[in-house]
């Protein structure tokens, strides 16, 4: 793991490291100041220090070791025009980053608006070698950055919205063998479309192809161009459920561009995301565990089949990368953080590193600023991907605020309010309140966190969950889900549909005995794999992490952290 304090500069964050440890209790207060209108909050910056990483066959290229694998494929990557494709990623400080010279990848800086995906597609202008790079924005908007190497361009030309109905998009590479990488993209109902390139940046993808259903089962779809030589793209895929991992051969035929797949072995579960590299090489990276963070790479043979895997560079280098490029895990954004209170009214903030551990805290507003108040730590309302505070001041009129945005009047009719993502399906994270008689209302966000439209009756009977919470999907199909915990302690998953009206399927019981927990809290996707995640904290302040393995069923509770009974409300 490495991080500095420096980073480019004009992102403000919510969080970065302290030099406290996860837990460890304060040796006094802070001094307190007189109560402000609203808290003061210190947003603090998210640190992070880009790993090195080398192209394994380029390393063999600079030793004149032989680099035997598959056949010459289209480059998708090549940021510096060396010769080999490039890893691109984002990074816990929610900047996009490459293994090429920094100034490649400066062109497609997002200020305020982090690139929840990304999906190189190589040269589409067909003028010059320089790669084309999408980017896919939290509200469902894409882009392409033409030219976006070293010396490019790096022009803007947007795609279009509503891509947000979409779990996973990524370029297998050119289906139809016309020298374009081409672009397929799945539903969250399992759907996969194919959009064939058309050479104009303008206008780069023609109208979708279906190509067919049953996709779902996936949770890692890498395209690896052509793999066997035939000129068309070929793919991997990874089973959610048993970590097997297949090949696909593409066919020529646009309707049906794969053919049946082919096993090539189990054990893949135990990587969080696995990515094509270009040159016939999978990039991998371990989830968790005494590994969490560590690159492998896999060669591969003109059959599909794979070589044995090489680590590549330290234990750990991956930790703070979230989302890499090409393939990978359903991409997650929205809160990666919790929020503890102190009995000074002091708040503090620990973020997720991408391994499954929290980071040391930083503190988050000074003492007092939140003595009394009702606050709850929610997934990001506007497209900076830094969870937001939602508070209400009942000597203000019961008035809601989101950071620093004044909503309204009247909130105090609510005892409880959850901002899980996005439950309408519009790319616009929304809220969830629930009233003191058990009705839950959905409040669906503008995308800005500075309003909400009218509100929508979920239905009643609410009132017997003690704990509601959320912070993305938990069910592996994209679309955010909810939490709830009865005053008996059985945790029950509440399904999102994607529908405002009927936001949430059939319940389905998790497990008892969640009542152990003083406070369970949603903090997103610790590991970086696209699932949520749980935590909780014991009445003696112990911290335990629950992971996300396969859908909507959880890891055994693991011992993360101690110290946490120095707050007294955490979310």
């Amino acid at each position: 793991m490495r991080f500095t304090n420096s980073k480019r500069a004009g992102r403000i964050a919510a969080c970065t490291a302290l030099a406290l440890s996860a837990g460890m209790i304060l040796a006094g207060p802070a001094s307190a100041d007189e109560p402000a209108p609203r808290p003061s909050v210190k947003k603090v910056e998210r640190s992070f220090t880009p790993p090195q990483l080398t192209h394994p066959k380029q390393d063999s290229a600079r030793s004149g070791a032989a680099a035997a694998g598959a056949a010459a494929s289209l480059s998708l990557s090549d940021l510096d025009l060396d010769g080999y494709d490039d890893v691109i990623y984002r990074a816990i400080d929610g900047e996009l980053y490459s293994n090429a010279s920094e100034s490649a990848f400066d062109l497609m800086y997002r200020e305020y608006d982090v690139a929840k995906d990304i999906i190189p597609i190589g040269d589409q202008g067909g003028y010059d070698a320089q790669p084309e790079v999408l980017a896919l924005s939290e509200d469902g908007t894409l882009s392409l950055y033409a030219d976006a190497g070293v010396g490019g361009s790096g022009d803007l030309h947007v795609v279009g919205g509503g891509w947000q109905v979409y779990n996973k998009i990524m370029s297998p590479g050119d289906v139809n063998n016309d020298g374009f990488a081409d672009v397929v993209a799945r539903t969250k109902d399992g759907q996969l479309f194919l959009y064939l390139a058309t050479g104009d940046l303008d206008k780069p993808f023609g109208t979708r192809i279906s190509v067919g259903g049953g996709w779902g089962v996936y949770d890692q779809l890498v395209g690896t161009g052509d793999v066997n030589g035939d000129g068309l793209a070929d793919l991997y895929a990874r089973d959610t459920l048993t970590g097997n991992l297949y090949f696909y051969t593409g066919t020529g035929t646009m309707s049906s561009p794969f053919a049946g797949r082919k096993l090539i072995g189990g054990g893949w579960g135990t990587y969080n995301q696995v990515v094509n590299w270009g040159d016939g090489v999978l990039l991998a990276r371990v989830g968790s565990g005494a590994e969490a963070g560590t690159f492998y790479t896999y060669a591969i043979n003109a059959n599909g089949t794979l070589a044995s895997r090489e680590r590549l560079g330290e234990v750990g280098d991956g930790v703070g990368v979230v989302q890499l490029s090409g393939g990978g895990s359903n991409p997650h954004t929205g809160k990666n953080s919790v929020v503890g209170r102190d009995s000074s009214g002091a708040l503090y903030m620990y973020l997720g590193m991408t391994d499954g551990t929290l980071s040391s805290r930083s503190k988050f507003s000074e003492a007092d600023t939140y003595s009394g108040i009702d606050f709850t730590n929610t997934s990001s309302f506007n497209s900076d991907n830094f969870s937001d505070i939602a508070e209400v001041w009942d000597w203000n009129n019961n008035q809601l605020w989101i950071d620093t945005s004044p909503i309204g009047n009247g909130w105090g009719v609510y005892n409880t309010l959850v901002g899980p993502g996005d439950l309408s399906g519009d790319g616009k994270a929304d809220l969830l309140a629930r009233d003191r008689s058990g009705v839950l209302y959905l409040y669906k966000g503008n995308g800005q966190g500075t309003a909400f439209a009218g509100r929508i009756r979920v239905g009643g009977g609410w009132g017997g969950f003690n704990k509601l919470l959320g912070a993305g999907d938990y069910t592996g199909d994209g679309r955010a889900d909810l939490l709830a915990r009865t005053t008996g302690g059985e945790l029950f998953l509440y399904p999102g549909s994607g529908n405002p009206i009927t936001p949430f399927k059939a319940r389905v019981s998790i497990g008892t005995g969640w009542n152990t927990y003083k406070y369970l809290t949603a903090p997103g996707d610790l590991n970086a794999d696209g699932k949520a995640d749980i935590l909780g904290v014991t009445s003696t302040g112990d911290l335990y992490r629950y992971l996300n393995t396969t859908p909507g069923k959880f890891s055994g509770r693991s011992k993360i952290g101690y110290g946490f009974g120095v707050y007294n409300s955490m979310s």
